[in-house]
């Protein structure tokens, strides 16, 4: 499994796997996949893509917190993992390599927003040290559903702060 760099080129990719996660109803608040353009923008620095010999099978970026100075170095991440390569450690290697990079470009809190339903994403963000700091009760209604959501950070170990 190769992590590298996510480009343009990986979109068509990208843009399927997050449309599985959207289908499967607890992985985002999104109805459908944003265009290139506004991906692009809403995740300007950190993105990685997962491949093995069946191409890319997994995405993980950072968006910015704030565009405020003074979090600079906060971002929310997000990481999807197509559904044919779930339960094979994608995940984990998707953030934990995401989590590296971070914190050597000098984030040193990341961020997650996870519905309490998908246990996966919630168990595997606990097993790469993030923590529940909340739950956000019904912060979006999704189809007629007000869903809650779970506030997680992971602060750097070698970032001073």
């Amino acid at each position: 499994m190769l992590i590298r760099a996510l480009d343009e080129s990986d979109w068509p990719r990208v843009a399927s796997i997050y449309a599985e996660g959207i289908a499967t109803g607890n992985a985002t608040f999104e109805s459908e996949v944003p265009s290139w353009e506004r991906w692009d923008a809403a995740h300007p620095s950190l993105r990685l893509v997962a491949v093995d010999h069946d191409g890319v099978v997994g995405w993980a970026a950072l968006s910015p917190y704030s565009p405020r100075r003074c979090y600079r170095g906060v971002a929310e991440e997000s990481v999807y993992v197509a559904e044919a390569a779930r339960g094979r450690g994608v995940g984990r290697l998707l953030l934990d390599s995401l989590i590296a990079r971070a914190e050597a470009d000098g984030y040193w809190t990341l961020l997650a927003g996870i519905f309490p339903e998908n246990e996966a994403s919630v168990a595997l963000h606990g097993a790469c040290g993030f923590r529940v700091v909340g739950t956000h009760v019904g912060l979006g209604e999704s189809d007629g559903v007000w869903r809650d959501v779970l506030s997680l950070e992971r602060r750097s170990t070698t970032t001073s702060r």
